[in-house]
């Protein structure tokens, strides 16, 4: 516990700059939500970094709006994993956040409360489970209070003795009871869980991303 809050103090500027950074997009454009959500839905079994690299290569080529399963798989490939099957989820989810030629996120989704947010996401959205919409939510500044159960995290809860081990196969009930007790160790750690996530993070990639 020590060298976690340790590493915070070092690293807490860097963590709160970027979570008010994630904070701004409350109030970004729809279609930069979608695209943010798009991020998230791309990101299981791939490096973060390539998945934003992918957004960017999408959006400027005019593909992440309107481009077709087929031409989006192509520009995933090579940057994220099972890039036929997320291109199929891109525009599946597209759908479900477009009002006839309009995007509509904020309608859909921003009205409700953030656990009210996750669990429309989750059952709206394919290819999104409480991980994706979780980490969607933290990153347009409504997740301060979830936790992203993502490998880098588990590992991490495995080592502080949160959890005697990473379990194979995640269910809801295994992910609210998961985040539960990490939300405990936050609040003894004196390190909001949004700010732990971070941290955790930074330790397994040597870097502060999102």
């Amino acid at each position: 516990m020590k060298l976690l809050i340790a590493d915070y103090k070092r690293k807490r500027t860097e963590i709160k700059k970027r979570l008010n950074e994630f904070c701004k997009l409350r109030n970004a454009k729809d279609s930069d939500l979608f695209g943010e959500l798009c991020f998230c839905l791309l990101t299981p079994q791939s490096k973060a970094l390539n998945c934003n690299k992918a957004i960017m290569n999408l959006r400027k080529d005019g593909l992440l709006l309107g481009g077709s399963p087929r031409n989006i798989a192509s520009k995933l490939k090579g940057l994220v994993r099972f890039h036929n099957k997320k291109s199929i989820f891109l525009v599946e989810a597209r759908k479900k956040v477009k009002s006839g030629k309009r995007y509509a996120i904020k309608n859909k989704l921003l009205s409700k409360n953030p656990f009210q947010m996750r669990e429309w996401l989750v059952a709206n959205i394919k290819g999104i489970g409480y991980k994706e919409a979780s980490h969607f939510l933290r990153n347009i500044g409504f997740g301060q209070n979830m936790a992203i159960l993502d490998i880098h995290i588990l590992k991490n809860l495995k080592k502080h003795g949160v959890i005697a081990s990473i379990p194979a196969s995640i269910t809801k009930k295994t992910y609210l009871a998961i985040e539960d007790k990490m939300q405990k160790f936050s609040e003894n750690a004196n390190i909001p869980i949004d700010e732990l996530d971070l941290l955790f993070w930074s330790q397994e990639t040597s870097y502060v991303f999102k």
